[in-house]
């Protein structure tokens, strides 16, 4: 057998799956495109996560894309956190153009244009649906690990979760728990001391420099009411395409901690709410993190760890995770492990450690006698990627040099126009963008202060009144002086008289 039919077969039964699959593109070879040795993956192992790398302009927002049409097609919801702002285009139909159908007929597959269903979200006030969660939803543990909080900090968070639960405060926004961290300082001191312990002020103060560092990075928008609920992600339009969830991100590029907060919150939601699936034929929904750096670079070792253990286990309830990033080594190497489906798009090699990092992803990859992997990175096309997958066993595939397939949909954004049109349509936006700020922890607390100050103020006055009715009057006070003066008179002129006369005898 030749070179050319040894890797056509090699491909065929590697990506060859008796399921439903996708459809990313055909394998190349000494750069020429083999149409019979198509790369396809099974949905069965997507909730297995993956990577989808390379350097800018390489084509890994048109990747996501095309993954992202088919799992819709296949009924499929998609979560996207669009950093860049790029990716709103999925909801118009593409455009047939020369290079587009030229493409097709390479891999030798029909090119047709669609849209797809899309809900258009938001962290900040873009125009989209209000994603917000509170405080209590949290709960203590997840709340003092964004904050980074040592475990005797830790310990406090924990004990003012369990105030509020005893006196049925609710701990909503973030004002909430800066109220209640007053509180406790403060006004509520003996109160906390006698049923729950002592506590350090200096500890108090560390934690509410935390809450104001996450405040500024806009988080004050995102604690909150109402609380969005996970199961509005998995909806399917009137044809029984899944949603594409995009969820509008490009103001907060330089707030990671509120993105990493928001993430992190997500998953523990996801993974808390989702029931067991077991070995699904597909999953139950697909989450796409562009820019993916941005959660690891400012994590502590605990988030990261956190982050680590929810991508471990969240593919048992049917979920699947994928990373969008730059460079491979920007995600640990322990979330790495875990992901399944990698597909690299070029890298650049201009500096020494631009050639290190090229070997170091060159690693991760698995042998192939057809490709010099290292060397290939940097050679890839536009749109043209490194693919590696699990088949339907779990057993990773021949790394395949694959030229994609172009999208259905418009490879552009929408208009402001077109994006007002979405959000007029969907009932998700009239469900959750309205706020609400119901009686809490805050408003609960100034009313408790208020009453305690408002009692404290009539007993002072009850006291100055009772005081004061208990002196004698003015005019009593000047009467028995006048009485004192007038009986003194009277004793002189006695005593005078007395003596006046025994002085004549």
């Amino acid at each position: 057998m030749t070179k050319k039919s040894d890797f056509t077969q090699i491909i065929r039964e590697g990506y060859t799956s008796k399921g439903d699959s996708i459809l990313l593109g055909a394998a190349m070879l000494d750069g020429e495109v083999i149409p019979e040795a198509q790369v396809k993956i099974p949905l069965k192992t997507l909730n297995r996560h993956g990577l989808i790398a390379g350097a800018t302009g390489t084509g890994k927002t048109k990747t996501i894309q095309v993954l992202s049409e088919q799992l819709s097609s296949f009924g499929i919801p998609v979560l996207m956190m669009d950093i860049k702002g790029d990716f709103s285009g999925i909801a118009a139909a593409g455009e047939e153009k020369p290079f587009i159908t030229e493409r097709h007929k390479k891999i030798n597959v029909p090119y047709s244009v669609s849209n797809f269903p899309v809900e258009l979200m938001t962290l900040s006030q873009q125009n989209g649906i209000r994603l917000r969660a509170t405080v209590s939803e949290f709960g203590p543990v997840l709340f003092s690990r964004i904050l980074e909080l040592n475990d005797t900090q830790a310990g406090v968070v924990s004990v003012i979760f369990k105030y509020c639960d005893d006196n049925k405060m609710p701990l909503l926004d973030l004002k909430d728990i800066k109220k209640v961290i007053n509180y406790i300082t403060e006004e509520g001191k003996d109160e906390i001391e006698t049923n729950y312990g002592k506590i350090s002020t200096s500890t108090t103060g560390t934690i509410l420099r935390k809450i104001i560092e996450l405040e500024q990075q806009g988080a004050d928008l995102f604690f909150g009411e109402t609380s969005f609920d996970i199961n509005d992600l998995m909806r399917f339009d009137e044809n029984g395409k899944g949603y594409v969830n995009i969820i509008r991100l490009t103001d907060i590029q330089d707030k990671p901690k509120l993105f990493s907060t928001f993430m992190l919150s997500l998953l523990a939601e996801i993974y808390q709410q989702m029931p067991e699936k077991g070995d699904a034929d597909q999953p139950e929904l697909v989450l796409f993190i562009d820019e993916a750096h941005l959660i690891f670079n400012e994590a502590s070792d605990t988030l990261l760890d956190q982050i680590e253990t929810i991508v471990k286990l969240i593919r048992s309830k049917g979920i699947g995770i994928y990373f969008i990033t730059q460079n491979p080594m920007d995600v640990p190497s322990g979330v790495l492990a875990q992901l399944g489906l990698k597909i690299q798009h070029a890298l650049r090699a201009f500096t020494a450690n631009d050639r290190k990092a090229i070997n170091l992803t060159a690693d991760n990859y698995p042998t192939s006698e057809f490709y010099k992997t290292d060397e290939l990175i940097t050679e890839l096309g536009i749109g043209e990627a490194l693919v590696t997958a699990l088949n339907e066993k779990g057993i990773p595939t021949p790394l395949a040099a694959t030229m994609l397939r172009a999208p259905q949909s418009r490879m552009d954004i929408l208009t402001d126009t077109e994006i007002s049109e979405i959000n007029a349509k969907s009932k998700l936006v009239r469900k959750y963008n309205e706020t609400i700020d119901r009686e809490s922890a805050y408003e609960m607390l100034t009313k408790k202060i208020d009453a305690a100050y408002e009692q404290a103020t009539q007993a002072e006055e009850t006291e100055a009144k009772e005081t004061k009715s208990s002196e004698p009057s003015t005019a009593s006070v000047v009467g028995k002086s006048v009485l004192k003066v007038v009986t003194s008179a009277s004793f002189i002129r006695g005593a005078f008289s007395i003596l006046s006369k025994i002085l004549r005898k």
